[in-house]
């Protein structure tokens, strides 16, 4: 039985609010053997001592052994089963960004790349570019790709390297079909290898695949003489999603507070209300102000961090550090809002060490007036394995807020 429906007749409106800090890619791995992860060699004194009065865990997002995409990371942390309810990163990103998709519509997350001698992939993200300069490579691509044998094109900017490419189905057939998103990668996901050519894996896809494959030779060649993006990268098709209602499961009126459009997305799926964030994208104080400004009008609020993901896809360990500390030094302000509830976990690993994500469970801490002495004393990969919450399913999660918030009725009599 989904966890939902178990929840869902249990849920009820209290005053309490429950404040839900998502580090992204925040678990590591230690660079040598007996060594430090990011989060344990970052001076943390907030951390610590929040971790000092909390309880600490474990939690797995996916199931053991699998390594979680950013989506079915933030669905399981969210209460959703993600081997239940799927969604590609290509329909999260385009609501993101205030795109509106329609029946039979694709949608799909691109990278800009880099692509050496005979095609080969030499950097996945080519070079993290501006916006500014990735406003400038869509509006090239839209000139020369504006549809391919009669299926209109979209092509929007996301953020630095990434962008959106929406192939419109106009009327469905007779079937009610339009196109199907049940096709293989471009992305590789690797360098020093060639990217592949899109597959379809049942009929009614075999049209995106073409439309996928035409749309990466033509851009290849539009994008002749750009020293660093000379090539795309696709992953994560999707059409039109469907979830049920955040609100309508857990009682609870949300608020997402990001700066990527796909975890944007994501929120708006659910039913969250997306808070404007100023400043320059990821900027913490921007975020922080955010959740001040929006404290008094919502229940329950998601704030994300990006870089904490980014820095170790770059394989960068001590940057990541660095954006540990810098959160680090925040907290205090979160702190002083005073949440009922406050959970500070991951949506999946990001070990600097492996510049990718990573199938090792998160740290998972959460702060109420009803947990139990830990033996946890940071808020660490090796501490969090001591904890009392033990290693947890990432959809245990929102049940164990919505407790310690005590928004849920006791089940059965």
């Amino acid at each position: 039985m989904d966890l939902i429906d178990t929840i869902r007749p249990l849920a009820k409106k209290t005053p309490s609010k429950i404040l839900m800090v998502v580090l992204d890619g925040v678990g590591g791995l230690p660079l040598t053997v007996n060594g430090e992860t990011e989060l344990a060699a970052a001076k943390t004194p907030n951390l610590d001592a929040l971790a000092a009065e909390s309880q600490l865990g474990l939690a797995e997002l996916v199931g053991a052994g699998i390594t979680p995409g950013s989506g079915p990371g933030h669905l399981s942390l969210f209460g959703y089963d993600p081997l239940k309810y799927v969604v590609g990163r290509g329909a999260l990103s385009a609501v993101g960004i205030g795109v509106k998709l329609n029946a039979g519509d694709v949608a799909v997350r691109g990278n800009f790349a880099t692509l050496g001698a005979d095609r080969i992939v030499v950097d996945r993200r080519a070079g993290r570019p501006s916006d500014e300069k990735n406003v400038e490579v869509v509006a090239k691509l839209r000139a020369a790709i504006p549809e391919i044998d009669g299926t209109p094109v979209e092509i929007y900017t996301e953020s630095e390297h990434r962008f959106v490419v929406v192939f419109r189905a106009g009327e469905l057939n007779e079937a009610g079909q339009g196109l199907g998103a049940n096709i293989s990668d471009v992305d590789p996901q690797a360098t020093g290898v060639q990217p592949m050519r899109a597959v379809a894996h049942d009929a009614v896809s075999e049209r995106t695949a073409f439309l996928v494959n035409t749309f990466v030779d033509r851009a290849e060649v539009a994008l002749q003489g750009e020293p660093e993006v000379s090539g795309v990268l696709f992953r994560g098709y999707s059409d039109v999603p469907h979830f049920p209602s955040f609100d309508d499961i857990y009682q609870l009126r949300a608020a997402c507070i990001a700066s990527y459009p796909m975890y944007k997305g994501l929120a708006s799926l659910v039913g969250m209300d997306v808070l404007n964030v100023e400043g320059e994208e990821d900027a913490l104080n921007g975020k922080v102000a955010a959740l001040e400004q929006g404290w008094a009008e919502y229940d329950f609020f998601y704030w994300h961090v990006k870089k904490t993901d980014s820095t170790g896809e770059d394989g960068n360990f001590e940057a990541k550090v660095k954006k540990v500390e810098l959160f680090d030094a925040l907290l205090p302000r979160l702190l002083a809002l005073k949440p009922d509830v406050l959970c500070i976990v991951g949506d999946h690993s990001t070990p600097s060490k492996l510049a990718s994500h990573s199938w090792h469970p998160v740290p998972l801490l959460i702060r109420s007036d009803y947990g139990r002495k830990d033996l946890a004393s940071r808020y660490t990969e090796e501490e969090a394995q001591r904890g009392s919450l033990g290693l947890r399913r990432g959809t245990e999660i929102m049940p164990l807020l919505m407790a310690n918030a005590l928004k849920l009725n006791k089940y059965g009599a």
